[in-house]
């Protein structure tokens, strides 16, 4: 990698603004997601939920809210789990899936008059609808559909035993997998007719319908055995009688979301970088399948971020789309002639959850370090706040210091993050590096509930975008590809030096916290670097070979590390943090939930255990029932309240 001459910092963006106080915020906080615009632009559908206390859970409720942000209704008082809301295409009505009457069957699709009353349930389909799709006439609707699952039928609610003969055999919140397949079906509205589309021993999804409504594309992997690769490639079948289906990408790695052009004549798509078996470190590019022609181009070659959310521009000739760039995420419009980017927004912030109507009206949310999610329109080159349902939350919380910052590598490497100070002028503070999972994700310019709320009880708190991290392209992101707990590290402790010079950060008091890959890089970092006093480490994993087979990641290791039995030291090499162990000095606390297959909860347990036979201050909190993230929100405050406990004990 090239060494670049860098000023030592570099401010991405600073502000004062209020934070949270306390862990019990949390419950205080609403959440607002999936604004969805109707088809003539004049009304947007979107879930709100709120934390119910007494009962421990969080409520959702469905709103409909005026375009113009001046009028809201509320459309689902005693409709419970409503999922994938969406308007017809008259907009005249409100569908969306929750469960029927017979809850046996699964999620139904219901259908609202938008003029008011509950919805009525539309379909009776015996198996899981996972996803559906409106016809642009408004007659028919495509559904994607799971097998019935049998297992659960007994009459004494005696689970039968898991029976399973899959090379990929579990997976997290699905839990232990079985040979059920989704495939896709026609259903008139009328006639309440449903029509088999696909069917065989693959799984189909993701189903896009042309304008003309002729023809579908749908995503498959074909592959010799789909549980040992990420192969997923693109489908077109015609709607005529007798029609067989045309695979028009023959990729290794994986094709996605198809969204027909306008005019019927092209359909975008998203393709991988690489065409690994299995990559975690890829990105997305963007795709275009020429239906008269056959040809395919990817037209993002050049362009190294990655694309989601893609719509097409009224006029067919540019894809938009949402694109993570260094700690923000904004909107572009991609020219699929000229191939260049046009930057719609360039905001500090985040934008996500777009949707777009025929009419090239566009609504998504959009938060900063100032505010969490709120609803904003975007036409005529201008974004407009819709609401302000965070108002009085954020009025509430006392105020703190956030920015934006660069620190220099070791090696060279620049790397970024986001600082949070209980105000303006704190200095040299006990530091507590919170460090994202992932490793492909980043820490960014939006509401930071957890950074806050540790920087609120007197801490400085920093996020490091360590390389792995998306954001900065594919190179950034595939530097640690079977090379764990190296490169993070250095990172991570780069950013920490420039924090004490700076004096911010008090070198006699540094801590370290993740979750996921945060946990694992909290594990790696405290063995390697004596100078950290205290560590909180969540859903960990250090001796790597153990998981193997534990948890869901069978095809990322097997393609990226070897098996253990052929490429050991490799195992071991990443397993140093484990066989370290008698070296390592600072406190830690190990955290897990229990239901994890994610990074299941034996990585803790190990790393606990091995910390009590070396005498090493420990402790171990597991989170029943709980899978890889933790919903229950007394749990999340309790988390929380354990790490600032734990800290407070060690550094201050």
């Amino acid at each position: 990698m090239k060494k670049q001459i860098l000023f030592p910092l570099i401010f991405g963006f600073m502000s004062t603004l209020a934070i949270a106080q306390v862990p019990s915020d949390v419950y205080r906080m609403e959440a607002v997601s999936r604004p969805k615009i109707s088809p003539e632009g004049t009304w947007i559908l979107y879930s709100q939920s709120k934390i119910d206390a007494a009962k421990d859970r969080s409520v959702s409720k469905l709103y409909m809210m005026s375009s113009d942000g001046k009028e809201t209704i509320t459309l689902t008082e005693q409709t419970k789990g409503v999922g994938n809301y969406q308007w017809s295409p008259d907009g005249k009505f409100i569908s969306f899936l929750t469960k029927g009457k017979d809850e046996d069957n699964g999620s139904q699709v219901f259908l609202m008059d938008r003029r008011g009353g509950e919805g009525v349930q539309l379909t009776n389909i015996k198996g899981e609808i996972n996803d559906y799709v409106w016809f642009n006439s408004g007659k028919k609707m495509i559904v994607v559909v799971k097998d019935f699952n049998y297992a659960d039928t007994a009459k004494s609610k005696i689970r039968t035993p898991y029976e399973m003969n899959r090379y990929k055999f579990k997976q997290d919140n699905e839990g232990y997998l079985d040979n059920r397949k989704t495939h896709i079906y026609l259903f008139d509205l009328a006639t309440k007719k449903l029509d088999t589309l696909t069917s065989g021993n693959y799984n189909e999804g993701d189903v896009a319908i042309s304008p003309d409504d002729s023809m579908i594309a749908y995503v498959s992997n074909v592959s010799e055995n789909p549980d040992k690769n990420s192969n997923i490639d693109l489908f077109l079948l015609s709607l005529t009688k007798g029609a067989t289906p045309l695979q028009f990408t023959k990729f290794k790695g994986a094709n996605n979301n198809p969204v027909f052009s306008p005019d019927n004549a092209k359909i975008a798509f998203l393709q991988s970088s690489s065409e690994r078996n299995y990559d975690m470190y890829d990105i997305a590019q963007l795709g275009v399948y020429d239906l008269k022609s056959k040809a395919l181009s990817i037209v993002s070659k050049n362009y190294d971020r990655a694309f989601s959310s893609i719509a097409w521009s009224k006029d067919g000739q540019s894809i938009l789309s949402l694109i993570e760039d260094d700690r923000k995420q904004n909107l572009i419009q991609f020219n699929i002639q000229t191939q260049k980017p046009e930057q719609l927004t360039n905001e500090m912030g985040v934008y996500s959850s777009m949707d777009m109507n025929d009419k090239g009206d566009i609504v998504f949310m959009f938060a900063n370090l100032e505010t969490p999610n709120e609803i904003y329109s975007y036409q005529n080159k201008t974004t407009k706040r819709l609401t302000h349902l965070q108002d009085a939350f954020v009025a509430s919380l006392k105020k703190g210091y956030h920015k934006g910052f660069q620190s220099t590598s070791s090696d060279g490497t620049l790397v970024s993050g986001i600082l949070h100070l209980p105000d303006s002028g704190a200095k040299n503070l006990p530091l507590i590096l919170f460090i994202h999972g992932g490793p492909v994700a980043q820490d960014d310019y939006a509401f930071d509930m957890t950074s806050r709320i540790y920087a609120a009880a007197g801490y400085a708190v920093a996020n490091v975008n360590y390389r792995g991290s998306s954001g900065r392209g594919v190179a950034f992101t595939n530097a640690i590809y079977a090379d764990w707990g190296n490169k993070e590290v250095i990172d991570i402790v780069g950013a920490a030096d420039y924090l004490i010079k700076e004096g911010i950060a008090d070198p006699n008091r540094l801590g370290i916290a993740g979750w996921s890959y945060g946990g694992i890089l909290t594990n790696y970092t405290v063995a390697k670097d004596k100078r950290f006093k205290a560590g909180v480490s969540g859903a960990g994993s250090s001796l790597m070979m153990s998981v193997y087979g534990s948890d869901q990641y069978i095809a990322q290791y097997e393609e990226e590390l070897g098996k253990p039995w052929e490429n050991p030291k490799k195992w071991e090499a990443l397993s140093y943090l484990f066989y370290k162990v008698k070296e390592i000095k600072a406190p830690v606390l190990f955290m897990a939930s229990q239901a994890d297959f994610n990074v299941p909860v034996i990585g803790a347990e190990q790393m606990y255990q091995a910390f009590k036979s070396e005498g090493i201050p420990t402790e171990l909190i597991i989170y029943p029932n709980q899978n890889h993230g933790i919903r229950v929100p007394s749990y999340i405050v309790h988390r929380h309240n354990a790490h600032i406990n734990w800290f407070n004990k060690y550094l201050k």
